[in-house]
């Protein structure tokens, strides 16, 4: 995610180089036809390039409003798999705690219980992170759980499914060892289930693409309109006299709508480990910290913090 609010021109100038290349080749040629060869024919009425530039402004507005939902909606599942996670660390924490408590269970078997589930609960997070991403970077869950439940793992397509399954069975033989009361699954169930339902949310936002109609011709009409537009402008920079402004300012206007197409085009897809992503790995970081930290554990992860305007 990017948080910082100057962004240095070289930069968005090399992200934007294609639009920028071709701008520059329309502009130039048009120029050079109009001003070298006399070629006052190539010229067209401004009203062409304001009614194009119109109609691209509404597939801009349209993709992009829908773009940046798509993104905040990421973003707040991720908000509420964080809330969830600590929810769902201090039921089975307090749960757990009451069997010590009225003498059902023995403190050592309680405290290896509580770390199993809630290790479990951080390493879906992680898991999830991965699963979005695409990433086979499973050796950083391996600490979080058993050599047992790794290994199994690995064999896995879904991953953070897995976990919940496993989760639920320890609910189960929880209940039935009485680490947890008869009662507790029904206040632990809902809170489980919400899981697999940020879980699906989030794999529908991955796998279902904002319409594509509109992706292919905003570009269509980004590049005629990039193409039209130094024709638009050419010949009232020669009444002027300065025939040669129609260059820079022809970029100018194609680099804004292109600025436009890229914010749209970027935001569309939020779990792709780019630096537009929803910042899944500070979000995991952020629940590995406060759960451990419920355990009682002072030996925390460091905590991810901004560096050079982006958080990942």
């Amino acid at each position: 995610m990017i948080t910082k609010k100057v962004f240095n021109p070289i930069a968005v100038a090399r992200y934007m180089r294609s639009e920028l290349v071709i701008s520059v080749v329309f502009s130039t040629g048009v120029y050079f036809l109009y001003e070298n060869q006399h070629l006052e024919k190539v010229s067209l009425p401004f009203s062409v390039a304001a009614i194009l530039g119109s109609a691209l402004a509404i597939f801009l507005a349209f993709r992009n409003n829908n773009s940046y939902n798509r993104w905040w909606e990421a973003r707040t599942i991720w908000g509420s798999i964080i809330n969830n996670s600590r929810i769902f660390a201090r039921q089975i924490i307090a749960n757990a705690d009451n069997a010590t408590a009225i003498g059902k269970a023995e403190q050592r078997t309680v405290d290896a219980y509580k770390k199993e589930l809630i290790y479990r609960q951080i390493a879906f997070a992680h898991a999830l992170r991965l699963h979005l991403r695409l990433e086979n970077k499973w050796e950083g869950l391996q600490h979080l759980l058993s050599e047992k439940e790794y290994a199994e793992l690995l064999t896995k397509n879904n991953k953070p499914n897995f976990l919940l399954l496993n989760q639920g069975n320890r609910i189960k033989e929880g209940m039935r060892t009485e680490i947890l009361g008869a009662f507790d699954n029904i206040s632990l169930e809902p809170t489980l289930a919400g899981f697999n339902n940020f879980q699906g949310a989030c794999e529908r936002i991955k796998n279902t693409p904002l319409l594509r109609q509109y992706h292919f011709f905003t570009k269509l009409f980004l590049l005629v309109f990039m193409a039209i537009l130094p024709f638009s402008l050419i010949a009232d920079f020669n009444k002027m006299g300065v025939p040669a402004l129609m260059i820079p300012l022809s970029i100018l206007v194609s680099f804004v709508f292109g600025v436009m197409g890229k914010v749209g085009e970027v935001n569309e897809d939020p779990f792709e480990n780019r630096i537009t992503d929803v910042p899944m790995t500070a979000m995991c970081n952020t629940i590995e910290r406060d759960l451990k930290e419920m355990l009682g554990e002072m030996d925390l992860p460091p905590k991810l913090e901004v560096e050079d305007g982006f958080i990942f």
